[in-house]
Parts: structure tokens; sequence; C-alpha cells
């Protein structure tokens, strides 16, 4: 269990858990719920920015992406966001639907798994 590193721990989860050279991030969802699914996207992703910098990755490391949307209507949205920040010369496997939110103000979340 030694080369297990868990990052941001409580007794419910880890924000990252590293493990045999790969980086899994938990969902990532924006800090205003009052922004639109453009703003939302973007808080999500500088999240996901900051905790792949933590342990020395980045967005050329993305293996996977799940993203969860509150309606499909935010769809092309969240896309434009994901366009501009994702890194096309390594483009990652991804999913997107719809998902019932912990919270109904939160438009988006996004889930990466990324190599160290």
């Amino acid at each position: 269990m030694n080369d297990i590193q868990r990052i941001g721990a409580n007794s419910r989860r880890s924000r990252a858990v590293v493990h045999g050279g790969v980086i899994y991030l938990t969902g990532q969802v924006c800090d205003d719920k009052r922004g639109d699914i453009a703003q939302q996207t973007q808080e999500a992703f500088a999240k996901i920015d900051a905790a792949l910098a933590e342990v020395g990755s980045g967005r050329s490391k993305v293996l996977s992406a799940t993203i969860w949307l509150r309606t499909m209507d935010d769809y092309d949205g969240m896309n434009a966001v994901w366009d501009a920040w994702i890194d096309r010369d390594n483009a990652p496997a991804r999913s997107c639907g719809t998902v019932g939110m912990a919270d109904p103000d939160f438009r988006v979340e996004i889930i990466v798994t990324a190599a160290a």
C-alpha cells in the first residue's frame, strides 16, 4: 500500500489518488454555482489543472475524462470550453452524459484520469 498516494483525503474521499503512474481525480465542479455552463466548466478545468500540477502532471497527460451534465442543453457550451482547454495533440478518451447532480445548481462535473 506504500505505492498509493492519497491527496486531500478525509473520511469520505481523496481529492486525488496516485497509483502505478496513474492519477485518479475526484469529480470537479465550480465554486460559483450561479454561472452559466461556460463559467462552471472553466472553473472545473481550473481545479483539474491545479490538481494535476500538484502531482506533476498536466493536460497533455490526461488519459480519460467523464463529463456529467445536468442537461444535454449545455452540451455545446461545455464543448466550446473543452475544445479551448484540451491538448488537441493528446486528446483523451471521453464520455459525456446527463446525471442528477448532488446540488441542482451544478451544471457540470468533470472526472479525469491522467498519467503521472
